[in-house]
């Protein structure tokens, strides 16, 4: 085994003078290595430090974004003390101080000298603007919920949640309400949730760049729909498909509540919008498409729902229609934390999950269908979208 003082001195160079050409998939080989090396020698104690006291890592963050205190230090471009800050957030001194010094353990902020701090690098990413402070407002929603988990669980006698509506986020923020329904009550959680779904798609693949798609979806009239993205928003991804194949012959669409589709901006033509419950019958506007698409709509919804929303499109498919279904795929093995969180969180908020690829064969094959092919990136990190197909079972 090489010398540990000698990889320790390596690695403390690594972190000085950090490789700024690194591919995507480079650098997370490398940030994957070094999250085992340090499971590795985790103690005991280091363990317990770890799962106790993270959430006051994103408290503190949150608190930061709140206070503008981010937004304070990085424009300074030199180091500022805890009262020159606090003074200009105008907030308590003391108070400031401790966050200050959290920001500093987390690597946003430098410690120049005593009670003195200067921004890093990092800290413009969780600045006011940045979608990236909006998905730390966003999670920092679900804290609370998580925590009650241990007692949701102890009065439900350990049962995994599958109703939408009386699961651990009812129980958390004693309402009868549908997560959707509670956070439009939430004007800045609902703005921050948009924002992060935004985000979901940086440094992805689009699918329909791993997806043989002018093999695959052929329409033998320009005036029959090639492509309906249900649950597709303000139709980012259909515009998107379009930028990539503008001379495929078809109507694109995109389907989602009437209140999200008349939101809609700067559309392009061909591409229409369709204001539709996906738990109600599909309008006769939408039956015979040659593909209709959901991206990370499933895991939304616990069984029940999504055995109707799969249902629903059955029902307007023709024989040579295909169902694609674009999600975080858990593999059967070897979890990653990540992908392991993420389906906590549809857990905490959905009473839904993450489901493996035959969880989702077994969904769908209940509801008529049958898997014709599975696609993917070519490189896949965790988070990264799979690309299934489904055909009518014959």
């Amino acid at each position: 085994m090489a010398d540990i003082s000698e990889l320790t001195k390596q690695l403390a160079a690594l972190a000085s003078a950090p490789p700024t050409d690194l591919s995507e998939e480079e650098r997370f080989g490398l940030f994957n290595a070094i999250n085992q090396a340090r499971d590795a020698f985790m103690s005991p104690r280091d363990a317990l430090l770890r799962f106790s006291f993270s959430i006051y890592e994103s408290a503190a963050v949150r608190l930061a974004i709140d206070l503008k205190l981010l937004d304070i230090a990085v424009p300074a471009g030199r180091s500022l003390t805890s009262p020159e800050i606090a003074e200009k957030a105008g907030a308590d001194v003391q108070l400031v101080g401790r966050i200050l010094r959290m920001l500093a353990a987390v690597s946003l902020l430098t410690e120049t000298a005593p009670d003195t701090f200067a921004a890093k690098p990092l800290a413009g990413a969780f600045c006011t603007g940045s979608p990236l402070r909006e998905g730390i407002i966003h999670l920092s929603s679900h804290a609370s919920a998580a925590g009650q988990l241990p007692d949701y669980f102890a009065k439900n006698g350990y049962k995994n949640p599958g109703d939408a509506f009386n699961g651990p986020w009812q129980y958390a923020q004693k309402t009868n309400k549908h997560y959707f329904d509670w956070l439009s009550g939430h004007p800045d959680l609902q703005h921050a949730f948009n924002v992060v779904m935004g985000i979901s798609r940086i440094g992805q693949v689009d699918w329909f760049e791993y997806y043989p798609v002018e093999e695959k979806l052929k329409v033998s009239s320009p005036e029959q729909i090639l492509l309906v993205d249900v649950g597709g928003g303000v139709g980012h991804d259909v515009a998107a498909f379009q930028k990539k194949f503008p001379n495929l012959p078809g109507k694109l669409v995109f389907e989602d509540l009437s209140i999200v589709v008349d939101s809609a901006k700067d559309t392009p033509a061909g591409v229409t919008g369709v204001g539709h419950d996906f738990f109600k019958p599909q309008p006769e506007t939408v039956k015979g498409a040659k593909a209709y698409y959901l991206r990370t709509v499933l895991h939304d919804w616990p069984d029940k729902e999504a055995a109707t929303i799969v249902r629903n499109l059955k029902d307007v498919m023709a024989e040579d229609s295909v169902l694609l279904i674009n999600e975080n795929v858990l593999p059967d093995q070897g979890v990653s934390l990540f992908q392991a969180e993420l389906d906590m969180s549809m857990m905490v908020c959905f009473s839904s999950l993450d489901r493996t690829e035959k969880q989702f064969k077994t969904l769908l094959e209940s509801e008529g269908f049958e898997w014709k092919q599975t696609y993917k990136p070519e490189v896949q990190i965790p988070g990264s979208g799979t690309l299934m197909e489904f055909h009518l079972k014959k």
